[in-house]
C-alpha cells in the first residue's frame, strides 16, 4: 500500500478539528507551557514557504510539551489593523474589512492544511470590536497615568501613502512599503511616553533569555548616555543649552550646530541670513529623519549669523544650522568639537571651520581615528586650561563639577529613545476612546461606552491633507458628552497597527472574557510566554512596545509579570532557490499550497526543519525536498508492505534494536529541547535506515519511534499510531523514555593530527582519558612515522573529538 499523503492528511485534520483535540484546558494541575508565534499580517497574497518555518518549530515544541505532561497554550490570531491591510485594500478597491476577512480565511486554511496544533477556539483578530474594546481600555490606562498626550511634532509624512509613518517604516528616505518619498512635516499627533520607562526597559534586558544581538539592538535604541547639560550664552542675549557625553572636550568646541526645527532658529537668525536659513529649513523638511542621520551623506548646513560664547575659554563661536542634528535627541543643539567627533569634523572640513586638538591619543590608539585630524577616543587632555594633563575620565568629572559650581550646567542622564508616535490619520485602525467636548477640552470615555466602533463606510481613502477620513463621517464624528450632555466631537485619528500587537499575548490567556481584557487568574497562570518565536526585524519596534505595555499593565495591577517573553528565538529566512529573498518581483516565491499538493504537509514541515539550524538563513531546494519525501515513504514502508499488511510484530527486540531505539529517543528528545530540529531528523533517518534492513521488526521499537516522528510529521505519526493498533490519538500519549546506559555509543571515531593535519583516525570508548588515547594513537603506523625523530612539544586533546600532537 503506497503512502498517500493527501488522504492521510485530510483524515487527521478533520479528526483534530471535529474533536477539538488541541483545545487548551483553562484550569489544570499540570505545569503550563505557553509557546507563541508572532502573529501574522493577513495579506491577500497568503503564505509563502518562509512563513511555516517558525510556525513548524513552535508546533513541534507544543506537541512535544503536551506529550511531556504540560498544559500547552499554542494559539494563533491575526494582526489585522494598520497600514499593510489598508494599502492592499486601496490597491484592490475593496473595503479593508472585506479584504482582511478574506485574507484571514485564506491564511487559516493554509495553516490548517499544514497541520499546526493551534487552539483555534482562542483565535481573534485585532480588528474585532470585542478585541479592540480592550485595546482602547488599555489606552485609557496609559492616558490616566499621563503616558498619552497630544503634541505637534515633526513626523514622517508620505504624500503617496497619505499617512504618517513610524521611523522603522522609513528606509533611506522612502516608505518601506512601496518605496515612496517621505518628508518631515510638523503635525499634531498622539504620543505615548515610552521614555518614562527607558531605564526599566534597559535594565530588565539583562534578565531575559533573548539573543544577545537583539538585546544589544534595544540597548542602542534606548541609548543611555551620562554626561553634562550645559548652557552657552548667546552673544545677543539668552542661552543655548546642549547635552554632551564628552565635557572633557569643551575647550575644543569651535562652533555650535542646532537642528533646523529648533525653536531658537527664528530668534537668533540675523536678517542677512534669514532667506538662506528659510530655504535650508524647507530643504531639510523634505528629508526623512533616517536619511538625515546617514553617516555617509555629505554634510549640509547654513550659518545663522549668531554667535555663542564658549564658557570654558570665553571664545566667540558661530552658531550653524544643520540637518545632521535632530530636535528629538538631547536638546536639539550640539557643541561641535571637530577635533574629536567624526560628524563635527566632516562639517568643519566642509565649511572651513577651525579644528583644535584637546585630547591626545595614546600612541597605541592613534590609529583608531577614522579620519585624519580627528580622534574620537579617550586619552589625555591638552590645550584645555585647568584640566590639561588629566585623563579623559578625570577631565570629564572635573568639568562636570566645575560647570555645576559655576551654575552653568548639571550632571545628566539622557536617552536616545524618544516618545512613541501613536496616531495615524487613516481609517483602518482602532479609534481613540476620546472626545473633544465643546468648551470642556479632551475627555476620556468611560469604560461602559467602549468599544468606540470603527464606522462602516464606503469611502476610506486618506484625505491627502493629513486629516483622517473619519473627520468626514459626520454621523459618527458628532456626539455628546454622556456626563454633561454638551456637544462633542470624537477624536478622528486612529491608533497604529502596533497598538493591537502590543498586548495580544495577554488576551490569548482569556480570549472570551467580556468583562475584562483577561482575568487575573488566567494571566497569573499563563504569563509570561515561555517561548516567543519570530523575525529579528521586530527588535526595536514590536518587541520594545510589547515590553513597555506589559510594564504599564504591571504598574496598574493588571499583570503579575513585568516582562512578556521569557525566552525569545529568531528563525532565519528561507530564501528562494536563487539564494535571494523571496519576492514577487524576483519571481522566486514558492507557494506552500503547491508544495503540499505534491509532497504533503508532513514533508513540507520536515524539510523546513531539515534545511539547517533554525536561526540561519537557508535557500530552498526542490532536490532536497524530494529527499525528505523519500524518507517519509521509507518510514511508511518500514511499517506496512505494498498490500497494507503489517511488517512488525510482537517479537523480542535484539540488543542492536534496543540500542538504536534508545539512542534515537535520547537524541530526538535533547534536540527538540534545544531546538536542533535538523539533527533530530537526521537521527530518525538513521533509525529508519537501520530498520529497513531488519527482517523482524519489533513493535516495542517502532512504537516509540512513531511518537518521536509525530511532532515533526503529525499526520503520518497519527496514521502509523493507528496502524500499530492504538485507539486513542497520539497527540497526548506520554513521551517515550530512554535508558542512558543503552543510549551510549559503544565506540566513537576521533581524528589524530600531527601539527594540525589529520594523519589517522582511531576508535575509542566514549570518555576515554587522554593518556589512553595518546597510547592508542602512537600505535598507528601513520602517526608513529610522523612522530619519529621529533620532539612532542605539546598535545592538544579535546575529549571524544580530537588529538593533536604539536612537534618540533
Amino acid at each position: 500500500m503506497a503512502y498517500n499523503h493527501k488522504s492521510i492528511e485530510a483524515k487527521w485534520q478533520k479528526h483534530w478539528d471535529d474533536n477539538q483535540v488541541f483545545k487548551t484546558e483553562q484550569k489544570s494541575t499540570k505545569p503550563k507551557y505557553y509557546v507563541l508565534d508572532m502573529f501574522p499580517y493577513p495579506s491577500g497574497t497568503g503564505l509563502h514557504v518562509g512563513h511555516p518555518e517558525g510556525y513548524t518549530a513552535t508546533d513541534i515544541l507544543a506537541r512535544y510539551k503536551r506529550a511531556r505532561g504540560f498544559n500547552v497554550l499554542h494559539p494563533m490570531g491575526w494582526d489585522a489593523f494598520g497600514l499593510p491591510a489598508e494599502q492592499h485594500a486601496l490597491k484592490t478597491g475593496v473595503h479593508p474589512a472585506k479584504t482582511t476577512q478574506d485574507a484571514i480565511g485564506n491564511f487559516r486554511r493554509q495553516l490548517k492544511m499544514i497541520g499546526f496544533s493551534y487552539d483555534w477556539t482562542r483565535e481573534f483578530a485585532t480588528c474585532d470590536p470585542s478585541y479592540y474594546k480592550w485595546t482602547q481600555a488599555i489606552f485609557l490606562k496609559l492616558y490616566e497615568k499621563g503616558l498619552a498626550y497630544q503634541k505637534e511634532v515633526p513626523v514622517n509624512w508620505c504624500p503617496e501613502l497619505k499617512t504618517v509613518l513610524a521611523n522603522e517604516e522609513v528606509v533611506e528616505g522612502k516608505s518601506e512599503r512601496g518605496g515612496h518619498p517621505v518628508y518631515r512635516v510638523p503635525m499634531k499627533q498622539w504620543m505615548l511616553k515610552i521614555t518614562a520607562y527607558a531605564e526599566r526597559l534597559l535594565k530588565d534586558l539583562d534578565d531575559l533569555d533573548w539573543p544577545e544581538s537583539t538585546k544589544e539592538l534595544q540597548r542602542n535604541w534606548i541609548g543611555k548616555s551620562e554626561g553634562l547639560q550645559l548652557k552657552f550664552k548667546l552673544e545677543k542675549g539668552g542661552d543655548l543649552e546642549v547635552f554632551t557625553t564628552r565635557p572633557d572636550t569643551l575647550f575644543g568646541a569651535t562652533f555650535m550646530v542646532i537642528a533646523p526645527e529648533h525653536p531658537l532658529v527664528e530668534k537668533i537668525t540675523t536678517p542677512a541670513q534669514s532667506a538662506k536659513v528659510k530655504a535650508y529649513q524647507e530643504q531639510a523638511g523634505k528629508k526623512s529623519e533616517i536619511s538625515r542621520q546617514e553617516e555617509t551623506k555629505e554634510k549640509t548646513g547654513v550659518f545663522s549669523g549668531a554667535f555663542a560664547i564658549n564658557p570654558a575659554n570665553q571664545e566667540k563661536i558661530p552658531v550653524w544650522i544643520a540637518d545632521y542634528v535632530m530636535m528629538g535627541y538631547g536638546t536639539g543643539a550640539v557643541m561641535a568639537v571637530p577635533g574629536h567627533d567624526e560628524r563635527d569634523h566632516e562639517f568643519a572640513l566642509a565649511f572651513h571651520l577651525p579644528v583644535i586638538e584637546v585630547v591626545e591619543a595614546p600612541a597605541k590608539e592613534s590609529e583608531g581615528a577614522k579620519t585624519e585630524g580627528c580622534f574620537s577616543g579617550e586619552g589625555k587632555s591638552v590645550n584645555s586650561g585647568f584640566i590639561t594633563g588629566k585623563s579623559s575620565k578625570e577631565a570629564k568629572e572635573a568639568m562636570i563639577l566645575w560647570a555645576e559650581k559655576q551654575g552653568l550646567g548639571k550632571r545628566t542622564i539622557q536617552y536616545r529613545l524618544r516618545d512613541w508616535l501613536f496616531s495615524r490619520q487613516r481609517y483602518w485602525g482602532e479609534p481613540f476612546p476620546l472626545i473633544h467636548v465643546e468648551g470642556g477640552g479632551t475627555q476620556p470615555l468611560p469604560i461602559n461606552e467602549l468599544p468606540v466602533v470603527l464606522p462602516d463606510v464606503k469611502s476610506y481613502e486618506p484625505s491627502g491633507t493629513g486629516e483622517s477620513p473619519l473627520a468626514a463621517i459626520h454621523d459618527w464624528l458628532n456626539t455628546k458628552d454622556s456626563k454633561t450632555g454638551k456637544p462633542a466631537k470624537r477624536e478622528t485619528d486612529t491608533m497604529p497597527g502596533s497598538a493591537g500587537s502590543s498586548w495580544y499575548f495577554f488576551r490569548y490567556c482569556d480570549p472570551h472574557n467580556a468583562a475584562d481584557p483577561f482575568s487575573p487568574e488566567a494571566e497569573k497562570y499563563w504569563m509570561p510566554v515561555d517561548l516567543y518565536l519570530g523575525g529579528p526585524e521586530h527588535a526595536v519596534g514590536h518587541l520594545l512596545y510589547a515590553r513597555f505595555w506589559t510594564k504599564v499593565l504591571y504598574d496598574v495591577g493588571l499583570a503579575t509579570h513585568h516582562e512578556p517573553f521569557k525566552k525569545l528565538v529568531h528563525q532565519g529566512m528561507i530564501l528562494g532557490e536563487d539564494g535571494e529573498k523571496m519576492s514577487k518581483s524576483r519571481g522566486n516565491v514558492i507557494n506552500p499550497d503547491d508544495v503540499v499538493e505534491k509532497y504533503g504537509a508532513d514533508t513540507l514541515r520536515m524539510y523546513e526543519m531539515f534545511m539547517g539550524p533554525l536561526e540561519r538563513d537557508k535557500p530552498w531546494s526542490t532536490t532536497a525536498i524530494e529527499g525528505v519525501y523519500r524518507f517519509a515513504q521509507r518510514a511508511w514502508r518500514v511499517f506496512v508492505d505494498d498490500e497494507g499488511k503489517p511488517l512488525f510484530s510482537d517479537v523480542p527486540a535484539t540488543p542492536e534494536d534496543i540500542k538504536i531505539t534508545h539512542k534515537t529517543i535520547k537524541k530526538v528528545t535533547e534536540d527538540i529541547e534545544n531546538l536542533r530540529f535538523n539533527t533530530a531528523i537526521s537521527q530518525m533517518m538513521i533509525f529508519i535506515n537501520y530498520f529497513t534492513k531488519v527482517e523482524k521488526r519489533p513493535i516495542s521499537c517502532l512504537k516509540p519511534f512513531v511518537q518521536l516522528l509525530a511532532p515533526f510529521s503529525p499526520h503520518l505519526g497519527e496514521e502509523l499510531w493507528s496502524i500499530l493498533g492504538e485507539k486513542s490519538v497520539l497527540s497526548y500519549a506520554p513521551w517515550p523514555n530512554f535508558d542512558p546506559a543503552l543510549a551510549k555509543d559503544d565506540v566513537i571515531t576521533i581524528a589524530v593530527q600531527v601539527l594540525g593535519k589529520t594523519r589517522a583516525t582511531i576508535e575509542i570508548e566514549p570518555g576515554t582519558d587522554q593518556a589512553k588515547v595518546e597510547e592508542l594513537a602512537k600505535q598507528v603506523v601513520a602517526v608513529s612515522n610522523q612522530l619519529a625523530g621529533k620532539q612532542i612539544k605539546k598535545v592538544i586533546f579535546v575529549k571524544d573529538k580530537i588529538l593533536n600532537f604539536v612537534v618540533t
